[in-house]
């Protein structure tokens, strides 16, 4: 089972325990799973309990104990347990890597605003940000929300650093805070965070380039050891739901970061190495490499970034 694949999951308890008569109130069409703090319980943890709990006329403790009893038997879900006043903690079966891959989608394309013909170029990037992730995910538009002003010119900002940098500094800075701009956005190596995830889909391409002339092409399989490109890649879901609900583009900003580093470290262990033939593994370790560098592209588009094949 997913992440993703839980969120679904805990929809359905609901509906089921509404049609039950265990609790009252509206089924929730989504219900927001997020990785638990560290020192927390389990992998995963929810608090649709608190969402429903006065529909139903329960506390969230108990409204948690009925879901708990309804997941607890669910194949993929090892373990569902209540903690605090009322919040769902779940620790899942393992991801499967072949399963991952064949459910990342080829990103859509995505029409990216001209920040420069903009007044007010850091609203118009977080607002179109945040449209993009609530479209991508089936929502439509939220309140209106403040963003903090940049402090200094826009138009020498875009001047200096350019519209992906700007927009990447801007977006990587909670709405109500001000964004930094410094030269380190200027830079290309591996302290500069943007370049390191434009970078890291610019390897799965190269990756995918190199297979072929060594003549063999991804293909799907459980044969690969990445524990934590797998985490990642399959919390991906998970971010951008998040990202949607709290309006809160940089949360999938720093979850491409994330996941461009450990795709970077997965990569020296794609293709053959020395006088080895290609393999079922490699063509599943290319797979999941690629299916790394299409996630990164979605993501940057849907942020208004450009994502280049070749750096």
């Amino acid at each position: 089972m997913t992440p993703a694949d839980l969120s679904r999951c805990v929809v359905s308890a609901v509906r089921r325990a509404v049609e039950d008569g265990e609790l009252a109130g509206v089924v929730p069409v989504r219900v927001v799973i997020e990785r638990t703090r560290p020192g927390g319980v389990g992998e995963y943890a929810t608090p649709v309990a608190f969402q429903i709990a006065k529909g139903a006329g329960l506390r969230p403790a108990q409204v948690a104990e009925v879901l708990a009893r309804r997941l607890g038997g669910v194949t993929g879900i090892e373990r569902v347990e209540v903690t605090g006043a009322g919040f769902l903690n779940f620790s899942l079966s393992s991801v499967s890597a072949a399963q991952l891959v064949r459910d990342v989608r080829r990103p859509v394309a995505i029409e990216v605003p001209d920040v420069r013909s903009s007044r007010e170029p850091r609203e118009r990037l977080v607002r179109a940000a945040v449209a993009r992730i609530e479209a991508a995910q089936g929502v439509g538009p939220g309140p209106e929300f403040v963003v903090a002003p940049v402090a200094r010119r826009d138009g020498d900002v875009l001047a200096r650093y350019g519209p992906d940098a700007v927009a990447w500094a801007v977006l990587t800075t909670p709405a109500r805070e001000t964004p930094e701009f410094c030269d380190a956005l200027l830079v290309q190596g591996e302290g500069n965070e943007l370049f390191r995830v434009r970078y890291a889909h610019a390897r799965a391409h190269a990756l995918v380039r190199n297979a072929e002339q060594l003549g063999f092409r991804p293909e799907a399989g459980d044969d690969v050891d990445a524990p934590a490109l797998l985490r990642v890649l399959a919390d991906h879901p998970l971010v951008l739901e998040a990202a949607a609900h709290h309006r809160a583009p940089e949360r999938l900003a720093r979850h491409l970061v994330e996941l461009a580093d450990a795709l970077l470290d997965f990569q020296y262990r794609v293709l053959p190495q020395g006088d080895e033939k290609p393999s079922a593994a490699h063509r599943a370790r290319l797979a999941l490499a690629e299916a790394a560098g299409t996630v990164l592209a979605g993501g940057l588009a849907l942020l208004g970034i450009d994502a280049p094949t070749r750096l």
